[in-house]
């Protein structure tokens, strides 16, 4: 049913082999398109995306922004920009409050 086929990687522009047991497994997982990169694009661009992530999951360059707690009044920095509609928490206060 299958049969070896060559693509394009999209990145690098190089031929690759979209072989019979990828395109079973593609067929298998339900995916409907064909890989825009080949192998050596697909790991390098999930190498590139892992990095973006520290060992506790959160990206290493989030933004903060300074504001104030409206608990306990300490300066504190937050991952959003305040709008002043709703109350901001330092950590502390915010694990106490959430725990509700």
């Amino acid at each position: 049913m299958y049969q070896d086929r060559y693509l394009t990687c999209r990145d690098c522009g190089e031929e690759f082999v979209f072989s019979v047991s990828e395109q079973e497994f593609f067929a298998e997982k339900g995916f409907t398109n064909d890989p825009g990169r080949c192998p050596q694009c697909r790991a390098a661009r999930k190498n590139r995306n892992n990095r973006q992530y520290d060992n506790g999951g959160y990206r290493q360059s989030r933004q903060m922004h300074p504001a104030v707690c409206s608990n306990c009044g300490k300066d504190t920095e937050v991952p959003f920009k305040p709008s002043g509609e709703r109350p901001v928490y330092c950590r502390d206060c915010f694990r106490r409050v959430s725990s509700y």
